[in-house]
This record gives structure tokens, C-alpha cells and sequence, in this order.
């Protein structure tokens, strides 16, 4: 990797440059090819922006790229190419094209890959799309009918309005027909206009739900801060039902009054429906919603308007952090805690922090909102550098569940069942009283493990160094790594035994059978995310949830995150240990946030809740930090071991990943980094490995880590730039760099 190389500019700042360039000028070009500099072109007839989108040619083929200054002009200028076209693209204002810089240099992400995060919408070089849209006309209809009328009815009640063919044909329930007949004689008039339009404004005017005391003092705060018109990070902490939503969306409210755009950012995409509803109450329409579950129309259609300043508010994952917004003023990082805002592929990034680098480069307020805050967040208000807001107690008649430990070791259990009889005991009486259970357990699938009982064979994935996780409602095997799925076999695939591999471990799908042995006459429904084909599919599950549609919900991590059930008092979790084993420095940090989290679902109305969890350690100080409620001492136990063994939030770390289909050559490759290594040791940097990954083969490909270790103002990424620098990848050797790595597999 040779980051940054060639790249126009200089100690992570935008150069000065003209404010125009006139045809024929030499201008740089960033492109969003994998190339290591920037190229020069000569500006196109008419002249260009600094920042423009622009269509360049490179070798045979035409490419998109964005000015990124003048051209450095050290190049045969009679072999200079002009530019193509500008595309019809609001330009790339300077504090974006910063921000891509600055975060380039933060992850080591080469700055072309950076741009395609940037420009990550369909049909960017395609001129302005039309529709038809219908208006009232000047004629007069040789004869009216019934349809005819209705359709003049809705136009001349909407006050001249225009609209689609199918929206003006099902608000006055006629055929299409209806309205080209009427276009015919003039009634109607028939335009062509973009297909992007502006969305619909917001009102922050309009009254949002009466807030507490502690709910208006943490809203009046926010909004202040937005008067300032300054940078600034607030972590918005408040427990489970808590209203900080309403808190926040006061800030987005004071946002929208002083003309600036807002962005809030949410952990997975089937949050958004029941967001998207309290957003409309809230400001009278709908945001835009940015995520992979939306059209491509749709997708181009907000990246333009976002350019144009003409979309106020979007509801997005995390790529919307990359959209070119013109002014905006304001960023809210929902579950800020939650590992889904790592990009795991590709440009390797935490949204939660690019937020941060984004709102201090543009003069925006962040807020960072979670019940049970990442321990880097939590350090951050600590030490002052975020201003901290507590909301201590749920809203409206809701209390916080009670929360209990059930010992495992303590109560008999069949083979093959994994439901104790207290928990058991405790969803009947749920049953009898018409409220809901939710039963965790965060493994997805049948089983975790399918185990051949006459040779000891767990059947494992063909592509990496996993085992198949059986999908029963699928009938296949599947690896949760590469996405390869198989049937499930008749016979062992290693001894061809027939009738003797049987499925080890629970997951969700088995949890649901034992559930509907157990209650026979509940509605029972099982959430995870490879039970619905669509995130559409998901979201309506979740709404019949809500409204009562079921007795029992089993669920997967996802039912942790932000649902509101108003009708579930029990939560019942099957394996609170899970998540203590391994070594990952982050483990009992994620198991105190998932766990309570979840319980946090139990009792968010007017019926109190109660949270279970089944373990064999009850002793243990997460599970005892677990039931006792009490954060802060959690918090600070685990920030001084942290400190003591100088790692995140207290060190800094990069993970290097080494793959190969040649076991052999990645790690040869490995070890001459590990000795290599004069650029870290100069920062006083240590470097761990090379060894093999946990999960050490993925799709074909063999892994291998290193782990770089450092004091916490060590300048690691110059130190890990120069390291790598002098190590060509050959073949099909490849190498990644994680900054402040999250998980270590």
C-alpha cells in the first residue's frame, strides 16, 4: 500500500485554488479509479469548479472524477486530454473533499476508495431525468362523466397541484385512461418535469410529545448548542426508554430553524420503519431514508438533493455519512455503541468517529445517543472533551425492569432443552395474563454445530475455516462467513454414515421448536435476518409485533436494538454467559451492553417488566455489574483495567491482515513485517504476530494477523504507513489495515 502518494495535498489541508478554471487551464483530477496520484486534464469548454464532478477519459475508457485543484503541470502538455463534460452535479464543496482527506489519512484508505464512498449513487453521469406530471388545465372536456369530474375534483382541491399519472388516477379512482382523455381536450395539462425533486419540507414548528423536566433541560441544552453555530460532540445518555429520541429530535427541530441540514444515523435498517413514523408526527412528513434497502432511483434522487441543500433531514446507515450535504449543521449517531457502525470490508471505518472528524471539519453538532455507551465514548465525557447528558428515568408511567439471575447449576434441565422451569413458569403466567415474552439468544440458525455421531466429524464450510450452521427452515447448511450453503446431508461427508449427524448447540430456529412443544397454543415469532427475504418482510413482522400479533418473540442480537414492544414485559435471555468467553478485550464490555439492552425491551409502557437470565456464573462481576444496574461502577472497573493494560480507549491499536490462497507465502510475508519493524519501534510501538486468524481461511483465502500496540498519542498510522511501504504484494497476496480494530477475527 502506498498511501497517499502523488495525492494533491499537503499536511491533510485543501490547497488554495482558484475559484475558477477557464477552458483549456490544467486542472487535477481525483478519480475513482485504484490509482496513486491524481492526474491532469485540461479544463472543457465553459470552464470548471473547483470540487466539480467531472467525466474524464483514461486510456479507452471514460471515468468519473472530481476537480480537485490546479494541475501540477510536470507532464507533456501537447499529451494532455481535456475533460469530458461536467457532470450536472452540485460540486464537491472544500470541507468534503477535507474530510475524505482526513479520513484517508485516519484509516490508510487510499483516496480513490474514498471518493467511491463519496459518489456511491447510481446514474451520477446521466443528464437530468423527466417525468410526467399532471396539472389543472384550460380546457374544457367535450363531455363529463362521473371519473371525469372527480379527476377535476382532486386537481381544483389541491389548488393546481401536480401530480404522477398513478397518483391523480388513485386519488380520484379512475383508470389512466380517464386522465389522458382529459389531457386530450386541455382539462388536464401534461408537463415534463425531473424525476429528482426537493423533498417535502419539515416544520420544526409543529408541537412535538410533552417532554419531562429532565427530557426539556437535555433538549434546551442541545438547542443552544445548535444556536452556536459551532463543533461540538454531546453523549446523550439516558437508560432504556428513556425519550431520547424526542430529546434529539428537538435538536434536529432547532437544526432545521436556522436553515441547516441534519443527519441521523441508526444501526440497522429495520429500525427504521417505527423511526420513520415518529419523524413524520414529529415534522409533518417523511425524511429521506438512505440504506441498501432503497431504490437506486431513490438513492440518486437524495444524493442530488443533498448536494443542493434541498433534503433537510436524512435517516440513514452508516454510508449516508458520505452524502454531499450543503450545509449541515447537525449529526445524530444512534446506539452509538453498536458494533454495526464498523465497516468490517472495503474502507475500513467506525461511523461513530468519521461523524465526529466530519462535524469538526464543517462546524456541526454531533450526538452521540445510547443507553449504554461505548467505553470510548464514555472516556471521551469523561476527560471533557464531550459534553455529557443524563436522562435517569423512563418516560411516562414506565419503570426499569427487574432484573434477575437464574443459576443454571441449580435447576434440572432435559437433555436437548435449554428453556429452565422458573423461565418456563414465568411465560405461562405472561401466557395467562395476554402479555409478551421475548426469549435472546444470539445465534442465529438451527444449531451452531452439526456433528456426525459415528465418526466425531463437525461438517465445516468448504471455503473457510468455519463450521455450517444448520438453517432448518432452509434445509441447508450455511457458513456465516463467506455465505456458501449446501444442503443438509443424508450421510457424513468424511465416513458416509447414514442417519448418524445430528445438529449441537441451540440457535434460534431450534429454540422456536422447543418453544412451540413447550406452548403449543402461543403465536410464536422467531426474528433474525435470515428468515426474511427482504428488510420490507422484516419491518412488517416487527410492526405486527408491536401490535400484538404475537405471544412469544425468540430473537437474535437485532431485537436489542431500539424496538418498542409495548405489550412485552418478560425478557428471558438462554445464555447470558455467551459472550465471556474468548479473549477479545472487548467482551465484557459488549456482554454488559447486549444484556442490558435487551432487558431493556421489558416493560416500556404501563405494565412493569422483568428480565431473566439463565447462567452458570452467576458470580461473575459482568453478570453481577448486569443485575445490579449500577453503570458507572461498571464503567470504571473496566476503564482502569483498560488504562492498566494500556489498551483502547487508553492505547491505540492497528490490526493487520495478511490473506492468500498460499498458506506459505502469506506468511512469509508476515514474518518480514515482524522483523522489520524499525518504523514502530521508533514510536515505541509493539508488534504482535504474525499468527494465524481466528477464523484463519475465508472464502479460499488463508489469514494471518499482526497486532500493532502503541502509547495513546503515538502517531501510529505514519508509523504503520512507513512500515508496510517497502513491502510489494505480490500475486494474489493482499493486505488491510484496521485502525482501532473492533473485532479480531
Amino acid at each position: 500500500m502506498q498511501f497517499g502518494q502523488g495525492l494533491w495535498f499537503a499536511g491533510g489541508d485543501v490547497q488554495q485554488s482558484p475559484d475558477f478554471f477557464h477552458e483549456g487551464d490544467l486542472v487535477s483530477v481525483l478519480t475513482t479509479q485504484p490509482l496513486d496520484r491524481t492526474l491532469d486534464y485540461k479544463a472543457p469548454e465553459g470552464g470548471c469548479v473547483p470540487g466539480a464532478l467531472v467525466e474524464v477519459p483514461l486510456g479507452p475508457r471514460k471515468v468519473l472524477g472530481v476537480v480537485w485543484g490546479p494541475g501540477k503541470g510536470d507532464f507533456d502538455r501537447s499529451k494532455i486530454r481535456s475533460v469530458i463534460r461536467v457532470l450536472d452535479a452540485a460540486p464537491m464543496r472544500e470541507e468534503m473533499r477535507l474530510f475524505l482527506i482526513r479520513a484517508a489519512e485516519y484509516t490508510l484508505t487510499s483516496m480513490p476508495a474514498m471518493l467511491r464512498l463519496a459518489t456511491r449513487a447510481p446514474g451520477l453521469g446521466d443528464p437530468p431525468s423527466m417525468r410526467k406530471v399532471y396539472r389543472l388545465g384550460t380546457g374544457k372536456p367535450d363531455r363529463m362523466t362521473d371519473a371525469r369530474t372527480r379527476v377535476l375534483a382532486v386537481l381544483e382541491e389541491y389548488g393546481g397541484l401536480a401530480f404522477t399519472q398513478k397518483e391523480l388516477a388513485e386519488m380520484a379512482g379512475v383508470t389512466g385512461s380517464v386522465i389522458k382523455g382529459l389531457v386530450k381536450h386541455g382539462a388536464v395539462a401534461e408537463e415534463d418535469t425531473p424525476r429528482d425533486l426537493p423533498f417535502a419540507p419539515l416544520d420544526p414548528e409543529r408541537p412535538g410529545k410533552a417532554l419531562t423536566e429532565e427530557q426539556k433541560a437535555a433538549a434546551d441544552t442541545l438547542r443552544a448548542d445548535i444556536r452556536d453555530d459551532g463543533y461540538g460532540t454531546t453523549l446523550l445518555k439516558g437508560v432504556t426508554g428513556s425519550g431520547k429520541t424526542e430529546v434529539y429530535l428537538e435538536a434536529v427541530a432547532e437544526t432545521l430553524r436556522t436553515g441547516r441540514q441534519a443527519l441521523v444515523l441508526l444501526p440497522e435498517i429495520a429500525l427504521t420503519a417505527e423511526f420513520l413514523a415518529r419523524v413524520e408526527a414529529r415534522f409533518g412528513t417523511r425524511p429521506a431514508e438512505w440504506h441498501s434497502g432503497v431504490t437506486m432511483t431513490e438513492r440518486r434522487r437524495i444524493w442530488r438533493m443533498a448536494g443542493q441543500g434541498q433534503v433537510q433531514l436524512v435517516v440513514g446507515a452508516r454510508s449516508a455519512l458520505y452524502l454531499p450535504f450543503q450545509r449541515l449543521g447537525l449529526i445524530i449517531v444512534d446506539e452509538e455503541h453498536d458494533t454495526s457502525y464498523k465497516q468490517e470490508d472495503g474502507v475500513l471505518y467506525n461511523a461513530r468517529d468519521m461523524a465526529v472528524l466530519r462535524a469538526s471539519i464543517c462546524g456541526a453538532q454531533v450526538v452521540l445517543a445510547s443507553a449504554t455507551p461505548s467505553l470510548e465514548s464514555w472516556a471521551n465525557a469523561e476527560a471533557g472533551k464531550y459534553r455529557k447528558l443524563e436522562l435517569t428515568s423512563r418516560f411516562g408511567p414506565a419503570v426499569m425492569p427487574e432484573m434477575r439471575a437464574i443459576d443454571m447449576r441449580g435447576e434440572q434441565l432435559a437433555p436437548g432443552r435449554w428453556v429452565l422451569p422458573t423461565l418456563r413458569a414465568a411465560v405461562n403466567s405472561r401466557l395467562q395474563r395476554g402479555e409478551q415474552s421475548l426469549l435472546f439468544l444470539n445465534r442465529r440458525g438451527y444449531a451452531p454445530v452439526t456433528l456426525c455421531r459415528a465418526c466425531g466429524e463437525q461438517i465445516g464450510c468448504r471455503h473457510c475455516d468455519a463450521r455450517m450452521v444448520e438453517h432448518r427452515f432452509l434445509k441447508r447448511l450455511m457458513c456465516h462467513q463467506c455465505g456458501d450453503t449446501i444442503p443438509i446431508p443424508s450421510e457424513c461427508p468424511s465416513c458416509g454414515a447414514e442417519g448418524r449427524l445430528a445438529p449441537v448447540g441451540p440457535g434460534v430456529e431450534r429454540m422456536g421448536e422447543e418453544i412451540a412443544t413447550l406452548f403449543p397454543d402461543a403465536r410464536v415469532s422467531v426474528l433474525s435476518s435470515d428468515l426474511f427475504g427482504s428488510a420490507r418482510a422484516l419491518k412488517a413482522e416487527i410492526e405486527n409485533i408491536a401490535a400484538g400479533g404475537a405471544d412469544i418473540i425468540i430473537g437474535t442480537q437485532l431485537v436489542a436494538k431500539g424496538h418498542n414492544f409495548p405489550l412485552l414485559t418478560l425478557v428471558g435471555v438462554i445464555d447470558a454467559d455467551l459472550g465471556l468467553q474468548g479473549s477479545d478485550l472487548r467482551a465484557a464490555e459488549r456482554t454488559f451492553q447486549l444484556m442490558r439492552q435487551v432487558a431493556g425491551r421489558a416493560g416500556r409502557a404501563d405494565k412493569p417488566g422483568t428480565a431473566l437470565l439463565q447462567t452458570y456464573q452467576p458470580e461473575h462481576p459482568v453478570i453481577r455489574a448486569i443485575l445490579s444496574g449500577n453503570e458507572e461502577e461498571f464503567w470504571k472497573a473496566e476503564a482502569a483495567g483498560r488504562e492498566a493494560a494500556a489498551v483502547p480507549p487508553y492505547g491505540r491499536m492497528a490490526g493487520i491482515v495478511l490473506s492468500g490462497t498460499d498458506l506459505q507465502q502469506v506468511f512469509d510475508l508476515g514474518n518480514a513485517l515482524a522483523v522489520q519493524d524499525a518504523a514502530l519501534r521508533q514510536i515505541g510501538a509493539q508488534v504482535f504476530g504474525p499468527a494465524p486468524a481466528p477464523i484463519a481461511r475465508v472464502r479460499g483465502r488463508h489469514r494471518v494477523r499482526l497486532l500493532v500496540k502503541a502509547a495513546k498519542g503515538a502517531p501510529v498510522q505514519a508509523a504503520v504507513a512507513r512500515w508496510i511501504a517497502p513491502h510489494k504484494l505480490r500475486g494474489d497476496l493482499r493486505l488491510s489495515v484496521d485502525i482501532d480494530p473492533q473485532s479480531f477475527l
